[in-house]
């Protein structure tokens, strides 16, 4: 009789805060209270956060997602439309205004308060500069604040370096994109004030909280660690600063995924011995994924958690006007929360 394989001993590092962020929460109540205010369909403009599980699970209960409102049809301009956490162009409510939508926008409270810093320095005869990356739905949505010619996307301290103010530098003022490396971020903004003296900070900084609160567990659990695997979309900018943060902190290796299925297992092995696991979660990412991977590493070690918490968060947005009257039950909650079990894919 053989006796059962001895699994090595694995230490994961489990960061907290992680996962879910206020704004995120909110942006999915709002499309689960619409659906049980209005029924299905309820239609979201672009991925209401950036993660498949989510979508997958709000597809299921009747969400239709669209990348622009003429896909909406005409006999469903009565349903509610709902605008992703990312926020959007000024341009997309006029839209839907215009086409008679009635729309419901789950814009992250943070992201509409860079918004309103930016249109503020505009307001005061500023050139505004947006610290961010290309493409990304929520510079798109702050960059359609502010009329065309007014802001300027600067995206790394090289671009900093050689770009050139359409005005006077004496009126320049910056904003950044919520779910930037807080470091590199720093380094942008201390080149373009090396460079522009005069150079306005916003009020209050655009890095949001829980960006900054995730990014700090990281740095802490990153050192020594063989590999650090941080739950995320491709698309979610602030999932991949977690990548990155985790490697500059002194993980060996720092790798993103969606699911435990996407765990490459020989690919790992090549890394060599795994003793020391670091995992986080991005802002978009529900706790249920994070409970795969964890156990997809105790079928193979003989793992302990460790946690590795920086902050306690406790924050809450409230959900629209218009839903506020509305009741989540336990299993609405536990729903929006992530436990639940999105279609397979074909």
């Amino acid at each position: 009789m053989t006796s059962p394989a001895i699994k090595p001993p694995l230490t994961i590092r489990l960061c907290g805060p992680r996962g879910f962020c206020a704004g995120v929460d909110r942006a999915i109540q709002i499309v689960v209270l619409a659906l049980k205010a209005y029924g299905a369909p309820v239609y979201v403009r672009h991925e209401i956060v950036h993660n498949r599980y989510v979508v997958e699970g709000l597809e299921a209960k009747g969400a239709v997602f669209v990348e622009e409102l003429d896909e909406i049809p005409a006999e469903h301009r009565a349903q509610p439309v709902v605008f992703s956490a990312h926020g959007v162009p000024k341009s997309v409510p006029e839209d839907a205004v215009a086409r008679n939508l009635f729309y419901l926008d789950a814009t992250c409270p943070l992201v509409s308060k860079v918004h309103k810093q930016a249109m503020r320095h505009q307001r005061l005869g500023r050139h505004v500069i947006l610290i961010g990356h290309a493409g990304h739905p929520e510079v798109i949505g702050t960059m359609g604040q502010l009329p065309e010619g007014s802001v300027s996307l600067v995206e790394t301290v090289e671009d900093a370096s050689i770009w050139e103010p359409p005005v006077d530098p004496a009126h320049l003022g910056y904003v950044t994109q919520t779910t930037l490396s807080v470091d590199d971020t720093a380094g942008v903004i201390a080149r373009l004030q090396e460079r522009f003296p005069a150079l306005t900070a916003p009020a209050a900084d655009s890095i949001c909280y829980a960006t900054t609160n995730r990014q700090e567990a990281v740095k802490q659990a990153a050192p020594g660690c063989d590999l650090f695997i941080t739950v995320g979309a491709p698309n979610s900018s602030n999932s991949k600063r977690l990548v990155e943060v985790a490697l500059k902190a002194g993980a060996t290796h720092s790798i993103l995924v969606q699911r435990a299925s996407e765990l490459n297992w020989d690919e790992i092995e090549t890394l060599g011995p795994i003793r020391t696991l670091g995992l986080s979660a991005g802002a978009s990412a529900p706790e249920v994924i994070v409970d795969e991977i964890i156990s997809a590493f105790k079928e193979r070690f003989e793992a302990t958690v460790d946690l590795a918490i920086t902050a306690e968060e406790n924050e809450h947005f409230l959900v629209n006007r218009e839903l506020r009257g509305l009741d989540l039950t336990v299993a609405d909650m536990a729903f929006v929360n992530g436990d639940h079990a999105p279609p397979p894919r074909v």
